[in-house]
């Protein structure tokens, strides 16, 4: 799950991309590069998250400036996984 791109469903980030950088206990904690730098990560509620098919690989996450670049250029061309319910 390290490294996947998710879409926050809800909070003040709602509809935000951002990616996965660890997980632990129900919680994920991610990053965007911008107002979630790698150096505090917000911890989010799984059930608070779509999840896409997207993966970064360690390049694309090594610093903040380039997470921002990945993010940047997956945003138009990533769909979120329909949800079951």
């Amino acid at each position: 799950m390290i490294g996947r791109i998710v879409c926050s469903k809800a909070g003040r980030d709602k509809d935000c991309f951002m990616a996965v950088i660890r997980c632990e206990e129900g919680k994920a904690f991610v990053c965007d590069g911008k107002r979630r730098p790698l150096e505090r990560p917000k911890g989010k509620n799984i059930k608070h998250l779509k999840f896409t098919n997207t993966y970064l690989d360690r390049e694309q996450m090594a610093t903040n400036r380039s997470l921002r670049r990945a993010l940047n250029d997956i945003r138009g061309n990533v769909l979120c996984i329909k949800e079951e319910n």
